[in-house]
């Protein structure tokens, strides 16, 4: 996608460097960042310098590639495993990344590990890319539809940011819009601000205004008025981890979205690569949920009157603050998953219909 008419992905190998885009500097500063080691993979996931479930996953394999670059040493690849797997417990998407390369890279020989790990890595890579790309082709059936009985603009709200940003291109739940938008359908954005680290705000609006397509910006909490107004045709949010029985564990926040959107029948559609889905964990109060530093809620940054970015305070100094990140909207709220592979019920017969 774009960034100032100009073609990215979100991550890259490049003359044995892995390069992202820095996504706690946007939307006010573009920068490209470059990781030498695993340690710095590890660390980007952590900060957040790269998020979403899609590319999580990605940068997980590239630092695994670092890892043999720095040492080939079993025991040492083993622990760089484990640590990259500990960086963010929620979105499977991480440990599902770590297995493919480590069943990939098993038995090798020292000779041709390198070179076979960058081959798997890049290979997820260009997998998510084209995952992405088939969920916008099947979802903008979706959009197709309203807009024929509709006959103006349709309007979608999404929670967070499930774009480009948070996969390798396209996105999950912005890859419908934008097949949308390329075919010529008028959409409009209700971007939820997403607080507390205002992914949608900062990241969801930003990509949008770069592919020039309409969007507002609300508070987490406006959504539901919208809806009893008539003012929400659909909801398309994305997913770190989809259970076998169609739960969906996405940033917190989600399941309000949902409940709204079931109380005023809003079409509630969740859109995922095959990556996202968790097939052993039958029970959703077994998905771990990360709880983030409370600093996150207690200190916001912006850019000041001359435009350089400050963090400041906007909690009393004794409060205290709990910022657990995700919530599990359960699968009887969801209309459907749209995936690489089709649109299905949020149900296990429903996935197992499409992931034989």
């Amino acid at each position: 996608m774009k960034i100032e008419g100009k073609e990215y992905r979100t991550i890259w190998f490049e003359r044995n460097i892995v390069k992202i885009i820095d996504q706690t500097k946007l939307p006010h500063q573009f920068i490209i960042k470059e990781l030498k080691t695993v340690k710095d993979a590890i660390n980007s996931i952590k900060t957040m310098e790269v998020r979403g479930a899609p590319l999580i996953g990605g940068t997980a394999a590239y630092g695994l590639v670092l890892a043999i670059q720095e040492n080939n040493d079993t025991k040492f690849i083993k622990k760089s495993s484990e640590e990259l797997i500990d960086s963010r417990p929620t979105a499977i998407n991480l440990k599902w990344a770590i297995d493919r390369m480590l069943k990939t890279i098993s038995g090798i020989n020292s000779d041709q590990i390198l070179d076979i790990a960058l081959n798997e890595a890049k290979e997820i890579c260009d997998e998510d890319e084209k995952f992405c790309e088939n969920i916008g082709i099947n979802g903008l059936k979706i959009i197709e539809e309203i807009y024929n009985k509709k006959k103006d603009t349709v309007n979608i709200l999404t929670h967070c940011n499930a774009g480009w940003l948070a996969t390798i291109n396209w996105g999950t739940a912005t890859s419908p819009i934008y097949h949308a938008h390329k075919k010529g359908i008028p959409v409009h954005v209700w971007v939820d601000e997403t607080r507390p680290r205002n992914q949608g705000a900062n990241l969801t609006s930003y990509e949008l205004n770069e592919e020039e397509i309409p969007n507002t910006i609300i508070t987490d909490n406006t959504g539901g008025i919208l809806m009893q107004r008539n003012e929400v045709d659909m909801c398309i949010v994305g997913t770190d981890r989809t259970l076998s029985n169609g739960d969906v564990c996405n940033k917190i926040g989600t399941y309000l979205k949902a409940l709204a959107a079931h109380d005023n029948n809003v079409p509630f559609y969740v859109a995922l690569p095959s990556s996202t889905i968790d097939w052993e964990i039958k029970d959703a109060k077994d998905i771990p949920i990360e709880e983030r530093n409370s600093e996150e809620l207690s200190h916001i940054e912006g850019v000041d009157e001359n435009n350089k970015i400050k963090r400041v305070l906007i909690y009393p100094y004794k409060s205290k603050a709990m910022n657990l990140a995700f919530d599990v909207t359960p699968a009887k709220y969801v209309t459907g998953l749209i995936t690489e592979r089709g649109i299905t019920e949020a149900s296990f017969d429903g996935l197992k219909k499409l992931f034989k």
